[in-house]
């Protein structure tokens, strides 16, 4: 079967709304090529470093790639991907170059050729990350390890975003606590909370294709009894308050319903929120001050930032 890749060079702040935006016009995955990668300083302490190739990464910014089906109405379709990108700035988001290519692949050029880079990878105190065609052995009795299949639809669970959330779920989350997931995408945050001791876990997401993707990999990783995963937007299908909420999505969305969050954590109970640009921290911790919660800590990891807030008693 023929595809199409869609290639765009973009800045580090506009990759999760152009991801965002190629789902939303059909594609089942991406795949991010950041030029940092090559030249940031590596800390083991959590896990292999890898050797990269140079040729696999643009020289500035970021490559998001998504392939489509070739189809009479791909042109239509590429169109609208630009206008949709185009019209980020809107929002205060800077795409950078912004420069579109596509070029014509075989499926079975892609659809896996990106698992040689996919590698066990020990992301905090106790979380490993591992994917389902390698073999692992824990190293110490308390590591909780979540195995990922994300096929063609998404990461690895080694993103900062995600890795700060783990690293916060880590430190917030107790047993018997009920945790809610907002745009959960693979399950990995649900997972990890249902592994440390959480009673209940309700996750949501938009994409119905993210939806599949969690139940696959709660049902992989058999805490099916402690999460469900729904189809919903945002906070629509939460009819309780959780001890935890933890919300991996962009910062713009994060201060559109900082409202709606605070009524949905328990008083005394903490909200985790990342997917959030460094550009934006400060925006972000004023939009959760401003509804009432209080910020209690704040990670950093790269580019990337994650905030932890409780709701006051």
């Amino acid at each position: 079967m023929k595809w199409t890749e869609l290639s765009i060079l973009t800045t580090h702040e506009a990759v999760d709304a152009v991801s965002n935006i190629l789902h939303e016009a059909g594609a089942s995955g991406v795949v991010i090529e950041d030029s940092i990668e090559l030249t940031k300083e590596r800390i083991d302490q959590f896990g292999e470093i890898y050797a990269l190739n140079p040729l696999d990464f643009p020289k500035t910014g970021v490559i998001v790639k998504a392939y489509l089906s070739a189809t009479s109405f791909l042109a239509e379709t590429v169109e609208e991907i630009k206008l949709a990108i185009a019209n980020l700035v809107n929002f205060d988001i800077n795409i950078g170059e912004n420069i579109l290519t596509t070029s014509e692949v075989n499926e079975e050029d892609w659809a896996t050729a990106w698992k040689q880079y996919y590698h066990p990878v020990k992301i905090s105190e106790r979380f490993t990350i591992v994917p389902t065609w390698e073999e692992y052995a824990p190293v110490s009795t308390d590591e909780l390890i979540i195995e990922l299949d994300p096929g063609m639809a998404f990461g690895t669970g080694t993103h900062p975003t995600t890795v700060m959330c783990l690293q916060a779920l880590e430190k917030v989350v107790q047993a018997g606590d009920t945790v809610v997931d907002v745009g959960t995408g693979s399950g990995v945050l649900s997972i990890g909370a249902a592994m440390l001791g959480a009673k209940s876990v309700h996750a949501l997401d938009l994409d119905e294709v993210a939806v599949r993707s969690a139940r696959e990999n709660v049902e992989l990783n058999k805490v099916e009894n402690t999460v469900e995963v729904f189809h919903g937007n945002l906070l629509d299908t939460v009819k309780e308050q959780a001890d935890v909420v933890v919300a991996n999505i962009l910062a713009e969305i994060i201060m559109t319903f900082t409202d709606d969050a605070f009524s949905i954590v328990k008083p005394g109970g903490l909200y985790v929120t990342s997917g959030i640009i460094g550009a934006k921290k400060d925006d972000v911790k004023a939009a959760l001050e401003k509804t009432g919660f209080i910020i209690e800590e704040v990670l950093m990891m790269e580019d990337w930032v994650a905030i932890i807030a409780r709701r006051p008693k």
